[in-house]
């Protein structure tokens, strides 16, 4: 395929979320290139106009001198590890995991998990994310911190095994709580099967959760490939098979298969995963950071057509959440591995972390037109980093970062206008109390 073109996205998850009666009108934004109006009715758009609308009972956003743009969809992350952020740097990963990290999280508790949780939500919505999909510890927490700053979430039902076939007691709590618990919530947020990787959960039990979510209809997110530690452990193990080729034998790789990293991929792998139409969730500053490698972006994101969005991974892993220097250091990377300047276009980037991650989680969002789901930012046209805005996806990509966001949008509801976040203060507050308490034990 050619550089800019991108396996398709089937839509799988299409529903109206928590409708509301309001009317929200855009006025005046600029969106490719032209001035227009966007009214929202509901959680979706209802019409967007060069012709100035008429909405006299909508609340209006005056988004003159503003860029309207999609919003961004976070494909993997551990939202609460911020609390972690610059705790332990510059380690090898299994030293970090099994050292420094779970350690500390030996600590964790749903308070922690909830406040550290927000502080990541906080820091989302500042850099223009609505979505994220999650994996972590105490997900009820991450659960009722999603619904709380209303934004889009897919939590894990999380396993990480003691011994084969024996989880974690946290996370059976954990995932009984949040099957009781997603009930009274909005569509906004959903549960995934979330087994933590093939060296940390036994087959039978991959198996098992991979026919739970392909029952329901649900998301199956793991990490797959991330180091070579992983790839010769698989190989010693299963015969020689890749991690790829172990979870394929398995008969868990399909269209709802969320597999972050994919770092180590041979050309076989690459072609699986092509073919069973499985999500590769690049997450390309974590990657740096651990020293995990290179995923191989042309080889398996165009050549190779597998479906492929970005993440930002943990904030101890990565230490932002931010999808602009996400997606600047996913294009950099790209052209020095493959070397070749022309790949990893930055429009092809732009779409992987917008329209690309909504997709691929079956949310009919990531673009502005009638009938898409209202999620968006404005952007400050005057911000340096935009101007002379020659092209608008380039700009993005390469030279935004989160303080060109002015406003944010999800499902219909402001998050954010004119850079405030209601209750910021106390979100950040409680995540200091909260950070103090986790390292302290």
């Amino acid at each position: 395929m050619s550089s800019t073109a991108l396996a398709p996205f089937p839509l799988t998850r299409g529903n109206d979320f928590t409708l509301m009666s309001e009317e929200l009108l855009i006025s005046r934004a600029t969106l490719g290139g032209k001035t227009v109006d966007a009214l929202i009715r509901g959680n979706r758009f209802a019409e967007v106009s060069e012709s100035p609308l008429s909405a006299p009972s909508a609340r209006v956003v005056d988004a003159r001198g503003k860029i309207l743009a999609p919003a961004f969809y976070n494909g993997h992350t551990h939202a609460a590890m911020n609390l972690l952020r610059g705790y332990a740097d510059d380690l090898a990963l299994m030293d970090w995991l099994q050292n420094h990290i779970w350690p500390a999280e030996a600590h964790l508790d749903d308070g922690i998990v909830y406040a550290g949780t927000r502080l990541s939500i906080l820091e989302m919505i500042k850099s223009g994310t609505v979505f994220f999909n999650d994996m972590y510890w105490y997900a009820p927490a991450v659960l009722r911190a999603a619904e709380d700053m209303k934004v889009r979430a897919a939590i894990a039902r999380q396993a990480i095994e003691l011994s084969p076939g024996v989880n974690n007691p946290t996370n059976v709590e954990s995932n009984a709580k949040l099957e009781s618990d997603i009930a009274s919530c909005s569509g906004r947020v959903f549960l995934t099967y979330a087994p933590h990787a093939i060296y940390t959960v036994c087959g039978d039990s991959l198996r098992e959760m991979h026919d739970k979510a392909a029952a329901e209809r649900s998301y199956y997110h793991m990490h797959v490939a991330e180091t070579r530690f992983e790839v010769e452990t698989c190989a010693r193990q299963h015969g020689g098979m890749t991690p790829v080729e172990y979870l394929d034998s398995l008969g868990v790789l399909d269209e709802r298969t969320i597999m972050a990293h994919c770092v180590h991929l041979t050309d076989n792998d690459i072609g699986i995963i092509r073919e069973r139409g499985a999500v590769i969730v690049h997450n390309a500053q974590s990657n740096l950071k651990l020293d995990s490698g290179f995923f191989p972006f042309k080889r398996a994101a165009e050549e190779g057509g597998c479906r492929t969005i970005l993440g930002t991974d943990g904030c101890c892993s990565n230490n932002s959440m931010s999808m602009f220097s996400e997606m600047k250091a996913a294009a950099l990377i790209a052209k020095t591995v493959a070397d070749d300047p022309s790949c990893a276009k930055a429009e092809t980037v732009w779409r992987m972390a917008t329209r690309g991650g909504a997709q691929a989680f079956g949310l009919d969002a990531g673009e502005i037109a009638a009938g898409k789901l209202a999620d968006c930012m404005l952007l400050d046209g005057s911000s340096s980093f935009l101007v002379p805005g020659f092209n608008r996806a380039s700009d993005f990509v390469y030279a935004a970062d989160s303080s060109c966001v002015d406003t944010v949008i999800c499902d219909g509801n402001v998050l954010m206008e004119g850079r405030v976040v209601p209750g910021e203060a106390e979100i950040v507050e409680a995540a200091r109390e909260a950070a103090a308490k986790l390292v302290r034990g």
